[in-house]
């Protein structure tokens, strides 16, 4: 396949997303790690297993410049987030919608995933923690039981399509793991308090306890966790945000 790459749709840190016809071209520079690009495809392909509406992924090539694109479908409509922000009084309704995404999405297994437990426990390795914390953090991640839910790890509104064919499409499967559906809840419960959604993430939490039948409590022990795996690659601004989170005395 050849692609003009004109059309810039969105750009993110390292890459750049185009569409063109019925597919989306998503270029990594040449600084994103060739490893990390083929484990997002390969992700994606695992996902696509489990019969959840996903973007389909085409091809995996390197372009003439020598960059990295993944090529997969283009999928028409506006994500949840675009919604909600357009229509704010329909927020508890999105957002009753979002929710009940994710617990279908817990419900898939993709056998052949990474294991989260693992990818945390290097993590927690990676950050700048003191050894103590990192130990208490290990303890904890150790003790936690052990699920094969399909977790997206990167869970939040702007993730999610609305297609114009009805259907919601999950994207962005660069962080997929099988594990613990609560740890899945703490990183977008996170993910909202980065954003300075306090509000929305609280009732977030709400949703997800009450659809879920899960103790608030139980996805608060992970809160400190996985800050602390997400601290690794955050910007700096959100690295000292989540590591005050990790810091399982204080969090107690």
């Amino acid at each position: 396949m050849a692609f003009k790459l004109d059309t810039v749709i969105a750009k993110r840190t390292h890459k750049t997303i185009y569409k063109e016809g019925e597919f989306v071209i998503k270029v990594f520079d040449e600084t994103f790690p060739k490893s990390d690009i083929l484990n997002e495809a390969l992700n994606q392909a695992r996902v696509e297993e489990t019969g959840l509406p996903i973007p389909k992924i085409h091809d995996v090539m390197k372009l003439d410049d020598g960059r990295w694109a993944i090529v997969q479908d283009y999928i028409a409509g506006p994500t949840l987030q675009e919604l909600m922000d357009k229509n704010p009084d329909k927020t508890d309704e999105y957002l009753d919608r979002f929710v009940d995404i994710q617990l279908n999405m817990h419900g898939k297994k993709a056998p052949l995933l990474n294991k989260l437990k693992d990818k945390m426990d290097r993590k927690i390795n990676e950050t700048t923690l003191d050894a103590t914390t990192r130990y208490e953090l290990h303890m904890r991640l150790g003790g936690m039981p052990k699920h094969t839910k399909l977790c997206h790890g990167d869970f939040n509104p702007s993730n999610i399509i609305v297609g114009d064919d009805g259907v919601d499409y999950i994207i962005d499967w660069s962080h997929a793991t099988q594990g613990n559906a609560s740890a899945d809840a703490a990183r977008t419960y996170l993910l909202f308090k980065l954003a300075g959604k306090d509000d929305l993430a609280e009732s977030y939490m709400k949703k997800f306890c009450q659809k879920s039948d899960t103790a608030r409590q139980y996805v608060d022990k992970w809160l400190p966790i996985v800050a602390a795996s997400q601290s690794v690659k955050g910007k700096p601004e959100e690295r000292e945000f989540l590591l005050r989170w990790a810091n399982v005395v204080d969090f107690e």
